[in-house]
């Protein structure tokens, strides 16, 4: 399978007062197209500084990240982002919020298509009916599915994820990690997820990257053995439970801690 993003023997440090801090080094990482890949790691192990080298947003201090077959050296059109925060804009409506990246990138669009492309994405979440509220007129979940929404909006060829289910309840979050795989069967995309929620990792990804402690290098990947129509009721069966034991003994190798 072709690999669609390819970071070669990546190595960063951010400069502090009091020197350079190390958080990446000589990290090796592919992802093939159309796959999941959620990248998981203890806390502080560099995770959100892949997802900005990805996106071309800051450049390594050694190595090359590459996308298409092209190395990245500035913000791509063909990344989406999707974060914790929605970070929706209160003054547009939910409809204008997710039409923004079209505005953007294809600002030759006429505007009627704009609106079909946002409101057939807004029906697939669960949020016709709501395209012209504000932001603080929705609960929580219903602002992160517009984020989603957001973030695809341009048919994206890579959508990055950091946490952003992480602020919801878990109720609220195991939705959302439904509609996420509904999402991807009805517009094909390749995502990388950041996350720190294990049974979210073998739920929605087709291999889980576990990262060393800092300066993080790719520790473990596992490949995901479950089938591709998933409910949530898979994480309950045995062998999704024998990859989130496996998952827990990398995490505590990670954090310097002995696996049991």
């Amino acid at each position: 399978m072709q690999n669609l993003i390819e970071i070669k023997g990546v190595t960063h440090a951010y400069r502090t007062k009091n020197g350079p801090l190390p958080v990446l080094d000589r990290l090796d990482l592919c992802v093939p197209k159309g796959e999941f890949c959620a990248v998981v790691g203890p806390s502080g192990c560099g995770k959100s500084t892949l997802t900005r080298l990805i996106a071309g947003l800051m450049k390594p201090d050694q190595g090359e990240v590459w996308l298409h077959g092209e190395q990245i050296t500035s913000p791509r059109k063909t990344v989406g982002m999707a974060f914790q925060n929605p970070v929706l804009l209160e003054w547009r409506s939910i409809l204008e919020n997710v039409i923004l990246p079209l505005e953007i990138v294809a600002p030759k669009m006429p505007r009627a298509e704009r609106e079909a492309r946002a409101h057939h994405l807004l029906a697939m979440v669960g949020l016709d009916g709501f395209e012209h509220k504000r932001p603080s007129e929705l609960s929580g979940g219903m602002r992160q599915r517009a984020s989603l929404c957001r973030a695809i909006v341009h048919k994206p060829d890579v959508l990055i994820m950091d946490e952003p289910f992480g602020a919801l309840d878990n109720f609220t979050r195991e939705d959302l990690w439904q509609t996420m795989r509904e999402l991807r069967a009805a517009e094909p995309f390749t995502c990388v997820l950041i996350t720190h929620d294990l049974r979210e990792s073998v739920f929605l990804g087709d291999q889980v990257v576990v990262l060393s402690g800092r300066p993080a290098k790719a520790q473990f990947v596992l490949n995901v053995d479950l089938p591709a129509d998933r409910t949530i009721d898979v994480l309950y069966e045995p062998k999704a439970s024998e990859m989130l034991h496996i998952l827990r003994d990398q995490i505590r190798i990670a954090q310097g801690r002995e696996a049991h």
